[in-house]
């Protein structure tokens, strides 16, 4: 599932609005998947492999050279599908795909400086689509008035929309509810810079 150029600058248009009206800032991060480990369809490829030979021997009056050559391909076979994101990630049990979304939120947030300037909150806006994962968090300072629950119908919002397939659409309704709290508590000052980046980050 890919976002167009045109979602992209529709999500830039909601964040320079919203941003416009507070000092805080919004970052919007859409990654195709968090997982990148390739240990377990290698493990299961591997098992599938050293199986086979004694099922051919038992079963087949092939050669050893066939066998071994055999082996390979069906160790291939069986790993590239299973390096495919989403079959990857179906691999792996529900709670562990979390830990690892949210592990790769966290470093989102931290990676991209979300509110380290003084008087400046901040929140990250987290989608992984093989995943299927959302997520909200905010910097110490938004994070001590709006407790994690008030964000949750922004996160409703970007699942209901990622399932629906309108990714674009939910990004803009979180980015609003987002907005809305940090114009709340930390409005716009007189002075406040404006070279803040507005785009979505795709990883």
């Amino acid at each position: 599932m890919s976002i167009s150029n045109e979602d992209q600058d529709r999500i830039a248009g909601a964040i320079r609005s919203a941003e416009a009206k507070t000092s805080g800032e919004i970052v919007c991060v859409l990654a195709q998947t968090s997982s990148h480990a390739t240990a377990l369809p290698v493990l299961i490829a591997a098992v599938v492999a050293l199986v086979l030979p004694w099922l051919l021997m038992m079963f087949t009056a092939l050669t050893v050279h066939r066998i071994l050559l055999l082996q390979v391909l069906t160790f291939l076979v069986v790993l590239i599908p299973l390096c495919m994101p989403r079959l990857r990630v179906a691999l792996l049990p529900r709670r562990a795909r979390r830990i690892v979304a949210h592990h790769a939120a966290m470093e989102q947030f931290i990676s991209r400086g979300i509110g380290r300037g003084k008087d400046h909150a901040g929140v990250l806006i987290f989608v992984s689509l093989a995943e299927r994962y959302a997520r909200i968090i905010a910097d110490d300072e938004i994070a001590a008035r709006v407790h994690q629950s008030e964000w949750q119908a922004a996160v409703d919002a970007l699942i209901a929309h990622m399932r629906d397939g309108r990714i674009a659409d939910g990004f803009i309704t979180a980015i609003e509810v987002c907005g809305s709290h940090l114009a709340k508590h930390f409005p716009r000052k007189t002075g406040n810079s404006g070279a803040r980046s507005d785009r979505i980050y795709l990883i």
